[in-house]
């Protein structure tokens, strides 16, 4: 079957150009200066000269070819069907290390689909192992200057990365970092440590690699792995131990203190679990280099830390008269922290009693301590006859994005109607955390 030409626009954005054209949802875009576009790379980068021609299919058939003059760089204001406006690309990897593989079955579809494409990398910050990519990729990217692109390295030990990801071609990848280095193509990257496999002389091994890179790329994380109960038949990995992370800290702290003196980055990370793992005191907002790596859990608990702080602050001069009772729920690894933000709003509003609880992850396993893997399940059956107080506060990330439902597919009314609690779900910055308490007295 012949693909059908175009893209289909989902939204116009008030006040933009496209309103201001008459572009309307469900029109379809043909061309932009005469070329088909195949994809989001080619329109980003279309759309960015002064003077534009905009070829619509109306949904009666009708084109429309319009002469557009605009700002240089400034979007059309217009949202399409398929974000990438092409199909998603899958991962032709087979990571032994892969956290899709530990889900147990039965669960919803788009839970198993598993996405190894650079396009996601520009568009939501996701990481590519960059074994989907050709050259074309490469030469676009390059071209359009598209950035920055996110990298998931593991180790750059060719032979050893074959081996992580199951892709004899996973080590000659690696050469796509060279040329995106040499375009000047800003890049961040991400290991995901293994114990006994890219650990140790490996890991430092890695590091030294990546520091060639420099300052292209301007990131690295080091994340451990997640290893749910769900790892029957699967390579067998072992969690990290407290001795592990003070020896991963101590390696990346060193390489953190070399690097800094020359480039002014401290360029290595460690996500916060090995903090908490090694009983070790996040460090300051200075080290994080302006938080380029928060989705791996990079300077996460120190950002919310200090926001919160601040907001506290800005805010303890408000008087909460009336006793109120609440409650908060979250992952095993941010509960000391939540436990004292807690403690703190108690003594600057002596009428308000927070109750924290940590939710053990009962279903994927208790080795999974993050709250964004948390299910309503899990929340129902540890929180039933608690006291909960008049709310119960909730980790906006233990939802799925843009709705209200849990990763096990139970809905937010059905937890509020089986606790018997309002539910009031809090964003993610310490901000957001006094205000919602407040709100709630």
């Amino acid at each position: 079957m012949k693909k059908i030409s175009g893209h289909i626009v989902k939204q116009v954005l008030d006040g933009g150009i496209a309103q201001e054209m008459g572009i309307e949802p469900g029109d379809r875009l043909l061309q932009i200066n005469g070329e088909e576009i195949t994809d989001i790379f080619d329109y980003q980068y279309m759309i960015q000269d002064e003077y534009i021609e905009v070829l619509i299919q109306k949904p009666d058939g009708g084109e429309w070819l319009l002469e557009i003059d605009k700002e240089y760089e400034e979007d059309l204001g217009v949202e399409f069907e398929n974000g990438l406006m092409d199909e998603y690309r899958s991962c032709c990897n087979k990571c032994i290390f892969c956290f899709i593989d530990q889900m147990p079955q039965g669960m919803r579809e788009t839970l198993y689909f598993k996405d190894d494409d650079s396009r996601l990398s520009f568009l939501q910050g996701n990481y590519v192992t960059l074994t989907n990519m050709s050259d074309k990729d490469i030469d676009r990217i390059i071209k359009y200057h598209l950035a920055p692109i996110n990298v998931s390295f593991q180790t750059t030990n060719p032979e050893l990365r074959c081996q992580m990801l199951h892709n004899r071609f996973a080590g000659e990848a690696l050469k796509k970092v060279d040329r995106l280095y040499e375009a000047g193509i800003p890049m961040n990257g991400q290991i995901v440590l293994c114990k006994g496999v890219n650990d140790g002389a490996e890991l430092e091994r890695s590091i030294s690699d990546l520091t060639k890179y420099l300052p292209v790329l301007e990131s690295v994380s080091v994340v451990p792995v997640g290893l749910s109960k769900f790892r029957k038949g699967l390579y067998p990995l072992e969690p990290f131990t407290r001795e592990d992370a003070k020896a991963v800290l101590e390696m990346i702290h060193g390489w953190q203190e070399r690097v800094y003196q020359e480039y002014g980055l401290h360029f290595i990370h460690a996500s916060d679990e090995w903090y908490i793992l090694a009983g070790e005191e996040l460090p300051n907002a200075e080290n994080y280099d302006g938080y380029l790596q928060l989705e791996n859990g990079v300077g996460m608990l120190r950002l919310l830390m200090d926001e919160f702080e601040e907001a506290l602050e800005q805010r303890k001069q408000i008087k909460v008269e009336r006793h109120q009772e609440l409650s908060i729920a979250t992952g095993v690894l941010a509960y000391p922290y939540i436990k004292r933000m807690a403690g703190r709003m108690e003594e600057a509003f002596p009428t308000l009693k927070i109750y924290v609880y940590p939710i053990v992850n009962e279903f994927f396993g208790e080795r999974i301590t993050v709250s964004g893997l948390l299910t309503g399940q899990d929340i129902e059956k540890q929180l039933k006859g608690k006291l909960l107080g008049e709310s119960l506060l909730l980790p906006q990330n233990v939802l799925r994005s843009g709705e209200t439902v849990f990763l096990d597919d139970m809905k937010l009314e059905e937890l509020e109607k089986a606790l018997q609690v309002r539910i009031d779900i809090v964003k993610s910055s310490g901000y957001d955390f006094v205000d919602i308490i407040l709100w709630c007295v």
